[in-house]
């Protein structure tokens, strides 16, 4: 993990499946539980990304929404990508090709989304 004053880049495995999900999702939680005004998640190097971790982005996000703070993702597989947006988690939360692009853009536009704002199709698991 990287701090840069209150940011936070967390750099997330190469697969997030069932089996690590639930852990991925803690872990980017327990970041927000230490202030953090933006927290970037490094996907950059993840080429595979279940309903499972899909699911755990979004309680994430909704969290960060809720609290008032801001979410955004590093995006470079193409594959990841594609899941992001047939979810329409890429609608949900501003996806990036690279962490330096997630730093350096100050709009933060989606940042702005409400929890409640999320689609049937990015909710994977039914809400929980």
């Amino acid at each position: 993990m990287l701090w840069i004053g209150q940011v936070a880049v967390v750099t997330l495995p190469a697969e997030i499946d069932v089996t690590n999900a639930e852990a991925v999702g803690e872990e980017l939680l327990a970041v927000l539980n230490q202030s953090t005004a933006l927290l970037v998640a490094d996907m950059t190097s993840t080429n595979f990304c279940d309903s499972s971790g899909v699911s755990a982005l979004v309680r994430v996000f909704r969290r960060a929404a809720s609290s008032g703070q801001a979410m955004r993702l590093a995006v470079s597989m193409p594959a990841v990508q594609r899941v992001l947006s047939i979810t329409g988690v890429d609608r949900l939360v501003n996806v990036y090709p690279s962490v330096a692009a997630s730093l350096g853009d100050p709009s933060g536009r989606a940042d702005q989304a409400r929890p409640d704002d999320v689609t049937a199709r990015a909710d994977t698991d039914g809400g929980g």
